[in-house]
């Protein structure tokens, strides 16, 4: 399979998981669309699984599978309550995800994926900053929480100073911190993208 991944942040991802010594278990949270990067893991060897709240979202993955030959693994779920037993993966991420909820539920996911996460296992998470463009846009719905238009729908952006998102990973170890601004044209203007990039590893 020659499918290059437009989530490039995941192959760094990758790399730090390559050097685990844990079994090549992988949970994708926010799994769905039309290039699903749970291919990259499985290129790889990995045991993929995955899950999606969007039936949409699902369908692509499936069609993206179909076409490939592929098994991910993919079902349908929420990631406030993962379907999974406790330590049940080596690594799990959850990427250009867990932003689309407010900071309460975000809090919840968080926990969940490190319910599920072995001792010594990897997590990835990243969240939207307060450099992004669109911070403070649409209406308030919460501190740093706004109802924003993505394509013909509203839905809930969360913004994180570059700090705050630590209080998730507390009694965990930071592997890498990366506060990422991204400028590019975007419909013929230029727009500032924020992102906040944590991996993160259990503990023992």
């Amino acid at each position: 399979m020659k499918v290059i991944f437009r989530q490039t942040q995941l192959y760094k991802f990758l790399n730090y998981c390559s050097n685990i010594n844990l079994d090549k278990s992988v949970l994708d949270c926010g799994a769905g669309g039309n290039c699903p990067p749970l291919a990259l893991f499985l290129e790889y060897g990995y045991k993929t699984y995955g899950i999606e709240m969007s039936d949409s979202q699902i369908e692509k993955a499936e069609t993206f599978s179909k076409e490939h030959n592929i098994e991910l693994n993919i079902s349908k779920g929420d990631i406030r309550k993962l379907p999974f037993k406790n330590e049940s993966f080596s690594f799990i991420y959850s990427y250009n995800t867990i932003f689309h909820m407010k900071k309460a539920d975000i809090k919840k996911a968080v926990d969940e994926i490190k319910r599920v996460l072995k001792p010594g296992g990897l997590c990835f998470i990243n969240f939207l900053s307060i450099n992004d463009d669109d911070y403070g846009q649409g209406e308030k719905v919460g501190e740093g929480e706004f109802l924003q238009n993505e394509g013909e729908q509203k839905v809930i952006h969360t913004y994180y100073d570059i700090e705050e998102a630590e209080t998730h990973f507390k009694n965990m170890n930071i592997l890498f911190k990366e506060n990422r601004i991204l400028e590019r044209i975007y419909e013929g203007e230029k727009i500032k993208q924020g992102y906040i990039d944590y991996i993160v590893q259990k503990n023992l």
